[in-house]
């Protein structure tokens, strides 16, 4: 079985125009920032390992391009430019053979992939048992004629079923040779014909053997591998295609002058206002401008529990409205959703490039050269051995089908593509397939506290000195602020009877809340601020309630744990990983947190101090693993081993992370690494799978103790087997195995 398969069917209209293309992919690319650019395009013709590194350096020598990245599950290329104008992609690709279009994930045109796999399967099927028929007769000592009158049926026989069914391999092989290229399917195409071509040549010459059916029954096998295999990568897609079914295809936009019309995802613009009705799924990030609902976020939080919507509640794609109407303004355009985020984190999971996949790829690299030359000398050793062309042509195809790379090709990938489904569905986004290698073998974990260990939203937990009246005024200015410790304080404070106007309270940035009520001016802030006189002792984690100057109350807020936190580091620390706390905030903060989980920290560090701090575990020995979610982490993130973020990072942190979890739970924390591991296990007993497959059939097959039916029978079952082995990766949803013991 080979990797190529036949191109599926076009998922939007292939551009021809020169200039148009460039339009379009311009007006198609998403800003990275810096004056670099992202576009994606769909290469239906990229199924094989050669295929992708023909891709990739084709659009890595145009001008202005920095990376360019090909996912083989989704036959999509990531190419991040910078240039005033695109650089020439899509005439590039068609001249290398690959007819490419802009990448459209939301499109719902059907592939027609796996039908015709099953057609030419079943067309090769039937034509097969009706020559094997046709042959027992044969060999059950026909006399001449009859001999050849059923050699003659059997080969019209085979001729459309090799037209219709061989198709699958011809037209990859035609293309990839018609370009200066080989693939995988050159050699299966060169085996086919020939065992039919000498079978046609005994037909006509009267001789007394002929393998149409094993030509036949071979294309039979063959495609067996081929669907098999395009249905386990099926599977392994299926998170990605389940997003996209469940992502909004429009919604009803009110248009300044009052009118309601219904647009296309794709077509909705931020600052465009949105009727969402109870039902409906957000079709792109936006804001609650009026109404009041409950919102579902299990898509993409994995929490079942609502969660309100009033004004001024962020909702984010692919979230779906419960209870009641809400008119909400977009802030995002769909590809940049966070539902699309999610998306484009999943399908670019099988494209890294670790070590591993590396050495399966500079192997089937080498592959066709290598068979050809192997069936070559094979064929001209056993004629001068023996003189019978056709048991030297007979071997010669054997080793050209038994010789077929497959197994290794698909050894890593996957692996990669299981896990990247497997951590999808226990909520993290695996972004790289490579930080699985890297992640595996991780023996220090490096903290964030602010965002990461905590929520990053205080909650009030003690007051001070505060009777009811104080905690209603204090309550009633709060309510006019957006600052957290605002938002904390009316959370957790009864609702008040007193009310104080907006236009009575002033907020100062950095300070705190003044307002007018009655004769008395109040402030709500800190401490230092609030108070008239700075004898009092200062706490500055502290927010005090002033009356002209003197204190009424004072409250007291905490950042909370995130869910699990103590049990994930207990369990982390318990295996063996150096476990520590690094953040920028104050010691007295950080010391809190530390206590709480039990392991050493270091508090005030700045984003230089963090690279240095990862730096120099690194020099000493260890791997490590950042987990972090601002601005001020993204230089570690990008700097350590491996790195994870939640999905409340700020946007840079989640791009500099290698891994994003969804859910609040850090348990997300063992939970990938324990993933990491077991997918580094399967990658090694893939490769040694492979390797040992064409150790022992290489030999078997040059030596002559093959046919070539058996050999298509080897060649597909050892791709089976290493496919097999990759979905041994999946797991029960939200299971988090004990980790073993390898770093202690």
């Amino acid at each position: 079985m080979s990797c190529c398969a036949a191109p599926a069917g076009n998922l939007a209209l292939v551009m021809a125009d020169p200039q148009s293309d460039a339009q379009e992919v311009l007006l198609a690319s998403r800003v990275l920032g810096d004056g670099v650019r992202q576009s994606d395009l769909s290469v239906p013709g990229v199924h094989c390992g050669g295929c992708i590194r023909s891709v990739e350096a084709a659009l890595a020598a145009l001008p202005g391009v920095e990376a360019a990245r090909v996912n083989l599950s989704t036959k999509r290329v990531t190419i991040r430019w910078r240039a005033a104008t695109p650089p020439p992609f899509i005439a590039t690709l068609r001249g290398i053979g690959y007819e490419a279009h802009l990448y459209d994930a939301a499109a719902d045109t059907k592939d027609n992939t796996l039908s015709e796999l099953v057609r030419a399967l079943a067309v090769a099927g039937f034509a097969a048992s009706n020559i094997m028929l046709l042959s027992v007769s044969v060999w059950s000592g026909a006399d001449a004629a009859t001999r050849d009158l059923f050699h003659a049926l059997s080969g019209l026989i085979a001729l459309p079923a090799l037209a219709y069914s061989g198709r699958v391999f011809f037209r990859s092989a035609w293309r990839a040779l018609r370009h200066g290229r080989t693939n995988m399917d050159v050699p299966i195409s060169i085996g086919v014909l020939l065992a039919f071509g000498m079978s046609l040549y005994e037909t006509v010459h009267h001789g007394e053997h002929a393998y149409f059916d094993a030509s036949i029954t071979l294309l039979f096998f063959l495609l067996i591998g081929r669907t098999l295999d395009y249905m386990m990568r099926e599977r392994a897609r299926t998170a990605v295609k389940g997003l996209a079914r469940l992502a909004a295809r429009g919604a009803l936009v009110v248009r300044p002058d009052g009118a309601h019309v219904y647009l296309p995802v794709n077509e909705i613009e931020p600052g465009m206002s949105i009727l969402l009705a109870a039902g409906e799924r957000v079709p792109v990030d936006a804001r609650v401008v009026s109404g009041r609902s409950e919102i579902d976020r299990a898509l993409l939080t994995g929490e079942s529990e609502p969660v309100p919507a009033m004004e001024g509640t962020t909702l984010l794609a692919g979230t779906l409205n419960l209870t009641g109407p809400l008119t909400i303004v977009a802030t995002a355009v769909a590809k940049d959703s966070f539902l699309a985020e999610m998306m484009r984190l999943m399908e670019t999971a099988e494209a890294g490039r670790s070590a591993y996949r590396r050495i399966a790829d500079r192997a089937s690299q080498l592959y066709a050269p290598a068979v050809h030359s192997a069936a070559f000398v094979t064929f001209v050793g056993w004629m001068i051995a023996t003189g019978d062309l056709h048991r030297a042509m007979t071997i010669a195809i054997a080793v050209l089908i038994v010789t077929c790379p497959c197994a290794l090709g698909l050894a890593v990938p996957m692996v990669q593509v299981m896990a990247a489904r497997r951590l999808f569905e226990n909520g993290i986004l695996l972004k790289d397939g490579g930080a699985l290698e890297r992640l595996a073998g991780i023996s220090a974990i490096v903290f964030d506290k602010t965002g990461t260990l905590t929520l990053g939203t205080p909650r009030l937990v003690e007051i001070d000195n505060a009777d009811p009246a104080a905690l209603q005024i204090a309550t009633a200015m709060a309510v006019h602020s957006r600052h957290p410790y605002s938002r904390a304080l009316v959370a957790a404070s009864p609702s008040s009877t007193i009310t104080i106007g907006a236009g009575d309270v002033s907020e100062h940035p950095g300070a705190g809340l003044e307002a007018r009520y009655g004769s008395h001016a109040y402030r709500l802030g800190r401490p230092g601020w609030a108070l008239a006189s700075d004898a009092t002792v200062q706490d500055e984690e502290g927010v005090v309630l002033a009356q002209d100057g003197q204190s009424l109350a004072r409250f007291r807020f905490e950042d909370g744990l995130r869910e699990d936190a103590e049990v994930a580091i207990a369990d982390l620390s318990r295996d063996g990983y150096a476990v520590e706390i690094l953040s920028g905030d104050h010691d007295k903060a950080v010391r809190r947190i530390a206590e709480a989980v039990g392991v050493r920290y270091g508090a005030g560090a700045s984003p230089a101090d963090k690279v240095s701090r990862v730096s120099a575990i690194e020099q000493s020995g260890r791997k490590v693993l950042m987990v972090g979610d601002g601005l001020n982490d993204a230089p570690a993130l990008a700097s350590a081993t491996a790195s994870m973020a939640p999905a409340t990072a700020a946007d840079i942190g989640r791009n500099a992370a290698d891994l994003v979890f969804l859910h609040e739970s850090l348990r997300a924390v063992p939970q990938a690494i324990r993933i990491a591991q077991d997918a580094a296990r399967l990658v090694k007993q893939n490769l040694v799978l492979a390797i040992v497959y064409n150790i022992i059939a290489v030999p078997i097959a040059i030596m002559g103790y093959l046919t070539p039916l058996v050999a298509a029978i080897a060649m597909s079952s050892s791709s089976i087997i290493v496919i097999a082995n990759a979905l041994r990766l999946r797991g029960p949803a939200g299971s988090v195995p004990a980790l073993t013991d390898r770093h202690s």
